[in-house]
C-alpha cells in the first residue's frame, strides 16, 4: 500500500512539474497581477487623500508621516520573511493568506475613528502587501524559466506603474467625489483582492515540496528590529529631534547593533530568513545595492510629484493624478517592451544600464521644475523618469532570479523587493524632511521680500489649504513649494547615478531556459 501511495505521489509530482502553457501562465498571471495591483495601491492611494483624512480624524503633521511610513515599515520588514516561507511551504496558500490579511486590515482602516487606529491598521496592511508583492514575483519565477520570464515580467512592470503612479489619481477621484469619501480609499482594493484569491485558487498550480519547516524566529526578530529602528529614526529625525542628538545615537546605534546580531544569527541558522550565502553571488549583492538606490527614486517620484501639482500648481487631487500620466505611460510602455525584447534576444544588462541612466537624467531635469515650469517640459521629464523606472525595476529581479538555484528563488527575489522598499521608505522620509526645510526657507524669503508677516501664511508649518489663504500669499506659497520639490528631485538624482554605476559592474549571464537550479 505504501509503495502504491508513493508511486501515485510521484506521478502527481511529475504532472505538476510539467511546464505550463502560455495560456495557463496568462490565466494564473491574471490573479497575481490583481493581487500585486491592490498591494502596491495600498501604499499610494492615500497620498492625495491624506489632507482630507487627517482633517476628519483631527491628525497633525506627525500622523501624516506615519500613515505612509507605517505601511512601508511593515512591508519592508515582512518581505524577507514571506520570501523565506515560500521556500518552505505552499506559495499559493501563502499568497492567499497575505491577500486575506490585506482585506481584513483594509476594512479595519476604513472604519478607523482616530489616527492611532488608522496607523495600526496601515501597519497590518503593510504585512499583507509585503507578502503579496514578494510572492507574486516568486510565483512567476516558479511558473516560467528566466528566458521566458521577461515577456511576463513586463506585465508586472505595467501593473506596478498603474498602481504606483495611478494610486494618487484614484485617491484623488475618491475624495473629490462627495458620495464616496476618503474611507473608500481603503475599501476600493477589497473587491480586487477577493477576486485575486478566487482566480489564484482556480488557476495557480505549482508543485509543493513537502519538508520540515524550521522558521528562524530569532533572525526574523533581529532583522525586523534593525530595519524598524533605522526607519523610525530617519522618519522622526529633523522633526521630533535634531539629526545630531542622543536619540539619533541611540536609534542608529541600536539599529546597527541589531543588524550585526542578525548577521551572526543568520550565519548559524539552519533556515535563515535572508541567507547570507546569497550575497556570495556578485549579481545579488550589486542588485540589492542598486535596488536601495532605485527605491529612493521610485517612491520619491510618486510622493513628491503629487505634492508638487497640488501645492505648487494649485491643482485638485484628481488633476494632480492625471498630470502624472506621462510617467505612468513611460513606465508601463518601457517595462512591457523591454520584457518582450529580453525574451526574444536573451540580453538584459543593457536595459538596466539605460534605465538607471535615464532615471538620473529624469530626476536631474525634474530638479529644474518650479511653480511656473511649462507642463509640456514637465511631461517630457516625467516620461524620461518613467521609462528609466520601467527598464530597471523588474529587470533587477530578473537578474537575481537568473543567478540563484531554484530552491533559493523565494529568498533571493524577496531580497530585491526588501532593499527597494527599504530604500524607498528611508528616501521618502529623508527627502520629505529636506523638502520641509527647503519650503520653509523659500517661503520665509518670499514673505520677507513681500513684507508680509509669516503668521499670515501656513500656521504651525502645516500643509496649506491654498483656497483659504489670502490672495496675495498664494503665489508666494506655490513658488516655495515648486522650488522646494525641485530641490528634492535634484538631490534624488545622485542616488540614481550611483545605481547606474552599480549596475555597470553586474556581469551579464545567459538567461536560463529551464527551471532547474
Amino acid at each position: 500500500m505504501t509503495v502504491t501511495t508513493e508511486a501515485a505521489n510521484g506521478a502527481a509530482a511529475a504532472v505538476d512539474d510539467r511546464p505550463m502553457t502560455h495560456r495557463q501562465v496568462m490565466e494564473a498571471l491574471s490573479g497575481l497581477l490583481l493581487g500585486l495591483f491592490v498591494a502596491v495601491l495600498s501604499s499610494t492611494v492615500v497620498s492625495n487623500a491624506l489632507p482630507h483624512i487627517l482633517t476628519d480624524l483631527h491628525g497633525g503633521q506627525s500622523a501624516y508621516t506615519w500613515v505612509i511610513t507605517a505601511t512601508l515599515l511593515t512591508l519592508t520588514a515582512s518581505t524577507p520573511i514571506w520570501g523565506k516561507l515560500s521556500d518552505l511551504a505552499s506559495k499559493k496558500l501563502l499568497l492567499q493568506i497575505a491577500l486575506a490579511i490585506y482585506i481584513a486590515s483594509s476594512a479595519l482602516a476604513g472604519l478607523s475613528q482616530n489616527t492611532g487606529e488608522l496607523i495600526a491598521c496601515r501597519a497590518l496592511q503593510g504585512i499583507g502587501a509585503g507578502g503579496v508583492t514578494a510572492l507574486a514575483q516568486i510565483c512567476l519565477a516558479a511558473m516560467v524559466p528566466p528566458r521566458e520570464r521577461g515577456r511576463y515580467s513586463g506585465y508586472f512592470g505595467a501593473v506596478f506603474a498603474l498602481a504606483t503612479i495611478g494610486g494618487p489619481l484614484i485617491g484623488g477621484v475618491i475624495v473629490d467625489t462627495s458620495w464616496l469619501g476618503w474611507r473608500w480609499c481603503f475599501y476600493v482594493g477589497i473587491p480586487f483582492a477577493l477576486a485575486a484569491i478566487l482566480v489564484v485558487q482556480r488557476t495557480l498550480k505549482l508543485p509543493v515540496v513537502r519538508r520540515t519547516v524550521r522558521i528562524d524566529y530569532l533572525g526574523a526578530l533581529a532583522i525586523t528590529g534593525a530595519v524598524s529602528l533605522l526607519m523610525i529614526w530617519i522618519t522622526l529625525a529633523g522633526k521630533n529631534y535634531a539629526w545630531l542628538s542622543w536619540q539619533t545615537a541611540a536609534m542608529v546605534g541600536g539599529g546597527l547593533l541589531l543588524g550585526a546580531l542578525a548577521v551572526v544569527i543568520e550565519r548559524r541558522a539552519a533556515e535563515p530568513i535572508i541567507p547570507p550565502d546569497l550575497f556570495r553571488y556578485r549579481t545579488v549583492a550589486l542588485a540589492a545595492l542598486a535596488s536601495v538606490l532605485v527605491g529612493v527614486g521610485m517612491y520619491g517620484a510618486t510622493t513628491f510629484l503629487s505634492q508638487y501639482f497640488q501645492l505648487a500648481r494649485a491643482k485638485s487631487p484628481t488633476m494632480a493624478g492625471l498630470m502624472t500620466l506621462p510617467m505612468i505611460l513611460g513606465l508601463a510602455l518601457a517595462s512591457t517592451v523591454a520584457g518582450r525584447l529580453i525574451t526574444r534576444y536573451g540580453k538584459w544588462k543593457a536595459y538596466l544600464v539605460c534605465g538607471t541612466l535615464l532615471l538620473a537624467i529624469g530626476f536631474g531635469l525634474l530638479g529644474t521644475a518650479r511653480a511656473d515650469t511649462d507642463y509640456g517640459l514637465l511631461s517630457v521629464y516625467m516620461a524620461i523618469t518613467g521609462i528609466g523606472l520601467g527598464l530597471t525595476m523588474q529587470n533587477l529581479v530578473l537578474a537575481v532570479q537568473n543567478t540563484v538555484p531554484r530552491n533559493e528563488l523565494g529568498a533571493a527575489s524577496s531580497v530585491v523587493t526588501f532593499f527597494r522598499t527599504m530604500g524607498g521608505a528611508m528616501g521618502v522620509s529623508a527627502l520629505g524632511a529636506l523638502m520641509t526645510n527647503k519650503v520653509g526657507h523659500y517661503l520665509a524669503e518670499n514673505l520677507a521680500a513681500a513684507h508680509i508677516p509669516a503668521g499670515r501664511a501656513v500656521a504651525g508649518g502645516g500643509i496649506p489649504d491654498l483656497h483659504k489663504l489670502p490672495a496675495q500669499v498664494v503665489p508666494l506659497v506655490t513658488d516655495a513649494f515648486g522650488h522646494g520639490v525641485g530641490m528634492v528631485f535634484l538631490c534624488a538624482a545622485p542616488f540614481a547615478l550611483l545605481a547606474f554605476v552599480t549596475v555597470l559592474f553586474i556581469r551579464e549571464t545567459a538567461l536560463k531556459t529551464d527551471q532547474q537550479g
